[in-house]
């Protein structure tokens, strides 16, 4: 059905919503098509339709509802009601998806994407998508997606996971989930949702183009290849533009229809009656196959990206009309007139009625409560129960799964001789994969390999592939599965191979599995524990990409844990409190471990073995923000530090202490997100002297905030010398040691202080 250009060309004064508002009006009111006699509920709303009539109307209901939110918030945005007003307006085709899949599909969603919204909403009676809606607009305290800490569409009840941005950051995760669907049967996991639910993730055309979009789209054909089954369903809303740039003519569908092991399929999400079916044979495909689908919807954008975005300063007026005639409410208005289900004032008057509700909820949703105060914004950020936390941490009834992993009484490693970091981390592996039968390890050349340092050795044929095994070389997608994972009850320890490769996934951590406990209310939680081999001092492998000292990506992560033993068995009692963590509160954790340390066994001199520790027992566990000290009576000088500067502190020590004639304390700091400002200050509080060492580098170290937390503390009069790495990246072979800190620096520092 043609809808004439000329319907916009009277108003070129008028902002382009009200444009677009006044076109539906006057395309109902001039509407002189002929009219068929009205279908019944179950009939086809038009011959040849998918689509039966009831269907129809509350497809329909569902696209005003979006629409109206629209206007509403353009309206009451200038009012300071509303502050949000990216819209929806030409993609209310999206809730053909959200009525031919389930409400326990879980949905990753564009921003656009009220329509869906609206629909999925009827899938449980008694829920209201116009107020919840306007609750979220109005950054309601009330909001039940995200409790007025951002506009979402997010619902617990009905599986919508809610995103705070999704240019394509939200794939990764999208995928993940639906492995995880499927993994669960594998390793026997009670699922939340029903065994053949689908992922369902939708995506603007040109958020396609973007890496993150790309590497998932690859990692779902890597998985589809090697028939692994990955029932994610992509919903590529393509409305041909990205904010102001263009889409070339015919790129999505010539990019994506001819991947191998990613199922095209093409739906016109402007027209309800012929779109549908299209839509319906795409989730049908998803669920029925187990293979990632993506499903092309053609969409239209009107009314502009925003609030703020006034197309007539870039777009021609006659491209704006073109644009606005294609609008899909004018074709489902016309469907509704010509099917006989809607003369032209019920139709009118079902409009206006919408727009009245919408409205009428967001003056309500103005009149409730926002977030006043710092500890209501915080309060889902990061949850932490201590004795919860450390009751999980040193629960030990897994005894009988014990001796079978280990082998027998005899083999259980607290019955072993001291051993290194590596091997207690893997016996500590085994010890958590055994008590959690819901954990995954995973990540590049984990399995068959044990990892590149062996850490996780004799794991894969313990557990099997079911639960321990490789991945794609994508740091992403390690990260994106972890999520998919946590979303479906599991505890993932996904391993990074090196730090400077968390770099190329930090969006992971930062801006997806970190913030969904504060933008969800903590209804959403990604418990975690990262595994990355960290920092620098290796010898005979290094430069740059396996000697990264760079902490600050991390700790600057709101929310996140970061913990980096220097000793065996403060690993292995740190991943027992970082498990529980995740289990019990949900946290998103890393894990830090020292590569120069891991297989060190001596302290002082060659073969003293002083640097291998008995392994505690499973019911031993090291509470959050706890350090260890050593030499705690001394005062003369103390050293905060961390990591590998652990033992070259205490190795410093033998020398200052026969230099000075100085007795010297070295903390252990352990936990490097949150710090234990309380903890540091008690120490420094102490010290006639002071010495932080931070092998991290100069800029933004962990030094930083340990000398913050003690002039805050009250002890900034203390004599005080940094050791810390230079501000460059680490070159390669000996020349590390230029740009690190060393145990010759320590004494200098120590020199220094001694003059003052």
């Amino acid at each position: 059905m043609p809808i004439p250009f000329a319907i916009s060309a009277r108003h070129k004064g008028f902002n382009r919503a009200e444009v677009v508002d006044q076109n539906f009006i006057e395309f109902v009111q001039l509407w002189q098509g002929d009219v068929r006699a009205a279908p019944r509920d179950s009939e086809a709303v038009l011959p040849g339709s998918a689509l039966d009539a009831r269907g129809f109307r509350e497809l329909l209901e569902s696209q005003l509802i979006s629409r109206h939110l629209d206007l509403m918030a353009r309206v009451l945005r200038v009012q300071n009601k509303v502050f949000y007003t990216i819209g929806s307006s030409g993609h209310e085709g999206n809730a053909m998806v959200a009525r031919l899949a389930r409400h326990t599909d879980p949905a990753f969603l564009h921003y656009r994407s009220g329509g869906f919204m609206a629909e999925r909403f009827r899938k449980i009676p008694g829920m209201d998508p116009v107020m919840d809606s306007a609750l979220s607009f109005a950054a309601s305290k009330d909001d039940p997606a995200s409790g007025g800490r951002h506009k979402v569409w997010g619902s617990k009840p009905l599986w919508v996971l809610p995103q705070t941005s999704t240019i394509a950051s939200h794939l990764p995760k999208a995928l993940g989930t639906a492995v995880a669907i499927e993994q669960a049967r594998r390793i026997g996991h009670q699922l939340p949702i029903p065994d053949d639910s689908i992922a369902i993730c939708s995506f603007g055309d040109a958020s396609s183009n973007h890496a993150t979009a790309q590497t998932s789209f690859n990692a779902a054909a890597w998985t589809a290849y090697q028939k692994l089954p990955a029932p994610v369903l992509f919903v590529c809303e393509d409305n041909g533009i990205g904010i102001s740039v263009k889409t070339p003519s015919g790129w999505i569908a010539n990019n994506y229809q001819h991947r191998s092991h990613l199922d095209y399929f093409f739906a016109d999400g402007l027209d309800l009656a012929e779109g549908y079916a299209q839509v319906q044979r795409a989730v049908e495909h998803c669920r029925t196959t187990r293979r990632p689908t993506f499903l092309h919807l053609r969409t239209t954008r009107v009314m502009g990206h925003a609030g703020t975005d006034f197309e007539i300063e870039w777009r021609s007026i006659e491209e704006l009309f073109a644009v606005e005639a294609t609008d899909p409410l004018l074709r489902s208005a016309g469907i509704a007139l010509e099917s006989g289900l809607y003369a032209k004032d019920d139709l009118l008057n079902l409009y206006e009625a919408t727009r009245k509700r919408c409205f009428a909820a967001a003056e309500d949703a103005d009149s409730r409560h926002r977030l006043t105060s710092l500890e209501d914004v915080m309060k889902p950020l990061a949850p932490y129960t201590p004795a919860a936390v450390r009751a999980e941490a040193t629960r030990a009834d897994y005894a009988d799964k014990r001796l079978a992993v280990f082998g027998g009484e005899a083999k259980l490693p607290e019955n072993l001789p001291p051993r290194h970091m590596a091997i207690q981390i893997g016996q500590a592996l085994h010890d958590l994969l055994a008590k959690y039968p819901e954990a995954l390890l995973f990540g590049e050349d984990v399995a068959q390999k044990g990892g590149v340092y062996t850490v996780t050795k004799g794991l894969n044929k313990v557990f099997k592939g079911s639960r321990v095994f490789n991945t794609l070389l994508d740091e992403t997608m390690i990260l994106g599965l972890a999520q998919g994972y946590a979303n479906m009850g599991m505890l993932p320890l996904p391993e990074i191979q090196y730090l400077a490769y968390f770099h190329n996934a930090c969006d992971q951590i930062r801006g997806e599995a970190a913030s969904l406990q504060f933008f969800s209310n903590d209804q959403y939680r990604n418990p975690m524990v990262m595994r990355v081999a960290s920092l620098g001092y290796q010898k005979g492998f290094g430069g740059h990409f396996h000697n990264d000292n760079s902490i600050t990506a991390l700790r600057d992560i709101p929310g996140l844990v970061v913990g980096c033993p220097s000793r065996g068995d403060d690993a292995a009692m740190m991943l027992r409190t970082l498990m529980a963590l995740a289990k019990v509160d949900g946290r998103v954790c890393a894990f830090l471990e020292p590569i120069a340390l891991y297989m060190t066994k001596d302290l002082y001199e060659a073969g003293d073995g002083q640097w291998q520790f008995d392994y505690p027992a499973p019911d031993q566990a090291m509470t959050l923000g706890e350090g260890r000290v050593y030499g705690e009576a001394a005062n003369d000088l103390v050293i905060f530090t961390f990591g590998n500067g652990v033992p070259m502190a205490l190795r410093a020590a033998r020398t200052i202490e026969k230099e000075q004639d100085w007795q010297v304390r070295v903390v252990d700091l352990r936990w490097l997100a949150p710090l234990n400002d309380a903890f540091i200050a008690a120490q420094a509080r102490t010290a006639k002297r002071i010495v932080v060492l931070d092998e991290g580098r100069k800029s933004a170290g962990v030094g930083e905030g340990v000398i913050t937390a003690i002039v805050e503390g009250g002890c900034g009069g203390t004599p005080l010398q940094r050791v810390v790495g230079a501000n460059t990246f680490t070159p390669l072979a000996g020349a590390a040691l230029l740009v690190l800190p060393g145990e010759a620096d320590v004494v200098a520092a120590a020199r220094q202080l001694a003059k003052r």
